[in-house]
């Protein structure tokens, strides 16, 4: 019996490695657009006119891409610990004799739910991150034939 609940266990276990990388990937990117905040920011008060709203634009765009990566890992992290509930109701159902399967099976699905909508929070943030890195239109001089 064991054995079977061990196995059962398995998926969750997957979807915790899975949940474990992309919270190691969104870290690093959190770093990053962190490291570029900083960097923006010293030269807010160094510029003037049209220089300093492009520079204000920028911090407004790390500030919203912070904020979507924090959410993200928040979400991560909820769906990660109701995956642990997950396998722990598996056992406690197992060695307790207890008919907890559908409440594990609701905290699996609940965690699956959160997984998702961090992905999809996510891939907000890489949108936003592609607009901001966009080339203005100004230096593609798109009115010229080349």
């Amino acid at each position: 019996m064991i054995a079977q609940t061990i196995q059962l266990a398995l998926a969750p276990v997957f979807v915790l490695v899975a949940i474990g990388n992309i919270i190691g990937t969104l870290t690093q990117r959190l770093g990053r657009v962190v490291d570029r905040s900083r960097q923006v920011q010293r030269l807010h008060g160094e510029t003037e006119g049209m220089e300093h709203d492009v520079i204000v634009r920028e911090i407004r765009s790390l500030d919203h891409r912070i904020a979507l990566i924090g959410s993200a890992l928040l979400r991560l992290v909820l769906a990660g610990i109701s995956i642990g509930i997950t396998v722990v109701l598996l056992f406690v159902a197992e060695f307790a004799h207890v008919g907890l399967n559908r409440v594990a099976a609701a905290t699996f699905i609940v965690a699956i739910g959160l997984l998702m909508w961090a992905l999809l929070t996510f891939l907000q943030e890489t949108r936003e991150a592609a607009r901001a890195l966009r080339i203005p239109e100004q230096f593609l001089e798109k009115d010229r034939q080349l």
